[in-house]
């Protein structure tokens, strides 16, 4: 379903959103939403789609088994996770923060700007703000997490099926890991043609898995009800905090589902879960339960149990290839979040490679991966099995629901217009579930809630310190450059050779000179005929179309052959400025420029901290403007005639 900028009001009534998915379900697009659906399963559910492998288990072995295991329990659990799906993914997720797409870009950071773009200046709009960097932050705490105990829980089943065989997890599990990062330059949309028909057959055998119990205890069913699990919080409160902090491990995940939805669209991502992956997640979950209630005894690892020992292996396969893409949907969600981390000045500037020609949303960051690949394989290392990684897991998902939630909240009030009380009665809601699992997962810093935390820590002051120095960079490149009208008044005065062609040189500003184009000039002692000055400049919005980026900058030049546009771009657009000036040139009539064999010219900073009374945070500045890409990489220009001319900055 194709997405607009426009954010829905709490005029838009379901029957007719339903009736217009209906209607484009029913055209030829019914075969393309099938193919996105198919690729969703296996780029964006496979984190929720292997949580059965270990929530269980967890659950009632967590703080030395504060939650007894009794039949009367299992059924509490049980229904406490199939309403946990219910609300937080199917209500929350899919129904309210899916539409809050900012131009169909989803994720934490996207959400942020587009509240903060709604809001006016003030410590509102300043909160918002620092919660989208923290939460995009976190993201990144969970997508070093969610590969380690993905994989570890898989492999652990060897455990069962070989009770007697030396320990082969770790080797087994770093390879397995290796394999996954060295695959993510070939993109999500071929890693999603190969992973989605598997994870089909993982949902389905889920399913399959979990039916047989339950057709033999149905008294299990009864978990289906809310009062089950209402009855449990109420009388058992101490237990049920307990039970809080492990079961959020069922929705772990789902902050990528939203983090996703540039590479997939709202609609499949919507109809996937809601005709596949809910009901395959609630039947295992139920044939777990009556497993439990049959023989406590399968406790140590009732999802493997669920089958017959002949099944085990054939169960271990699967059940590592579909922790393969569990992994998979964080680590593109940390590729969609890097990026506009990067394009709104929270990141350096990274190399960013488009693998589909079709998807702009598809992408691999060489630099990100290469850094998760090596945080993901010291987890693995240090804490060596899933049960002592599950402590680590819920901080960072439970920490990210609440942010999400704040900034939703918000949004319904201020940009979607709902009226006070039902603002008010979905922040009431989200609260209820939410902050008592987040408060019970506090409780965790000490035996492993301290991973996420201080990846998430280390990645929000990188964030910060990235955004100030770059505000300091700009103030000093403003001071040594001079405007734009002072570096023409003096050609003017004292002019220079002109030579044959086009020299095009991108620059950030608008008002200053190119370091680029003083430098060359000063050394060389020659201008090219025509001379065109690009401002680039990102929107606080995820595109904008390709006929509307370019505009040309009215300016009295005293010399001829000098031009300046502004080419203003998406956050989440291909900064292909060749391409972009060529569709501009055509659009408004310019015959001028020979871009077929114009130059470009850069200008490369490097940036130095003065050792006088300097801010440690400066070093750390410095430290991250030497690990930005090179501004070819950046605005996608053609190799063979880009030059890059260097210079000092000081802060």
């Amino acid at each position: 379903m194709r997405t607009t900028g426009r954010v829905p009001t709490s005029s838009s009534r379901p029957s007719v959103r339903f009736r217009f998915v209906i209607q484009k379900l029913s055209r030829p697009a019914v075969k393309r939403t099938a193919v996105l659906g198919v690729g969703a399963l296996g780029v964006v559910f496979g984190d929720i789609g292997t949580s059965p492998l270990y929530v269980m288990r967890t659950v009632f072995t967590v703080g030395g088994g504060a939650v007894a295991l009794t039949d009367r329990n299992i059924l509490s659990v049980v229904s406490c996770i199939i309403w946990l799906l219910l609300l937080i993914v199917t209500v929350k997720y899919v129904v309210f923060v899916l539409r809050a797409d900012h131009d169909g870009e989803g994720g934490i950071l996207a959400l942020s700007t587009l509240v903060c773009g709604m809001l006016k200046p003030g410590r509102l709009l300043k909160l918002m703000g620092l919660l989208g960097v923290f939460g995009a932050a976190l993201f990144f705490g969970d997508s070093v997490i969610t590969p380690a105990i993905s994989v570890l829980s898989a492999i652990e089943g060897l455990e069962v099926a070989f009770p007697d065989m030396p320990n082969v997890v770790l080797p087994v599990a770093l390879a397995i890991l290796t394999a996954l990062f060295a695959i993510q330059k070939s993109g999500t949309s071929k890693v999603g043609r190969v992973f989605g028909p598997l994870m089909v057959v993982w949902f389905i055998g889920l399913a399959l898995a979990g039916l047989p119990h339950v057709i033999q205890n149905p008294s299990v069913l009864m978990a289906l009800s809310p009062t089950v699990a209402v009855q449990f919080l109420i009388l058992h409160p101490a237990a049920a905090f307990v039970m809080m902090g492990a079961i959020v491990l069922a929705v772990t995940g789902t902050e990528a589902l939203y983090a996703d939805v540039s590479h997939f669209g709202r609609t499949p991502i919507q109809l996937t879960w809601i005709g596949v992956v809910l009901p395959c997640l609630i039947l295992n979950y139920l044939g777990q339960g009556a497993l439990l209630i049959e023989d406590e005894s399968h406790l140590a690892n009732p999802f493997f149990h669920l089958v017959p020992s002949s099944l085990t292996i054939p169960l271990v396969i699967m059940a590592t290839i579909a922790t393969l893409i569990a992994s998979q949907a964080v680590i593109s969600g940390a590729y969609s979040i890097a990026r506009q981390a990067s394009r709104l000045g929270y990141l350096p500037h990274l190399r960013i490679v488009h693998t589909s020609e079709s998807a702009a949303g598809q992408i691999y960051l060489p630099a990100v991966n290469m850094l998760l690949y090596g945080a993901v394989a010291v987890v693995v290392l240090v804490f060596q099995d899933s049960d002592r990684l599950s402590g680590a897991y819920g901080l960072a998902v439970t920490t990210d629901f609440v942010i999400t939630s704040l900034l939703l909240v918000v949004l319904t009030r201020v940009g979607w217009k709902w009226p006070a009380w039902a603002t008010a009665g979905l922040a009431v809601g989200l609260a209820t579930i939410e902050w008592p699992m987040f408060a019970a997962n506090l409780s965790k810093i000490s035996t492993g809630g301290w991973l996420p935390l201080g990846v998430a820590l280390t990645m929000m002051f990188m964030m910060i310190t990235w955004n100030r120095g770059e505000r300091l960079v700009t103030r000093a490149r403003k001071d040594q450059e001079g405007t734009l009208k002072e570096f023409l008044d003096n050609v003017a005065k004292h002019p220079v050779r002109r030579i044959p062609g086009t020299a095009i040189y991108p620059h950030s500003m608008i008002s200053t000179t190119p370091r680029s184009l003083k430098l060359n000039t000063m050394i060389n002692h020659s201008l090219h005929d025509h001379v065109v000055i690009v401002s680039l400049k990102t929107m606080p919005v995820p595109r904008v179309p390709l006929n509307e980026r370019m505009t040309i900058d009215r300016f009295e030049s005293p010399i001829s052959g000098v031009s300046h546009v502004t080419l203003r771009f998406g956050f989440m657009d291909t900064r292909d400025v060749e391409e972009t000036l060529a569709a501009g040139q055509k659009q408004l009539g310019l015959r001028s420029w020979n871009l077929d064999c114009a130059y470009f010219m850069l200008s490369h900073l490097k940036v130095t901290a003065t050792k006088s009374g300097c801010h440690w945070w400066k070093h750390g500045f410095v430290l991250l403007s030497r690990m930005s890409a090179s501004p070819q990489w950046t605005v996608s220009l053609p190799a063979s005639r880009t030059a890059e001319i260097s210079s000092t900055v000081t802060i």
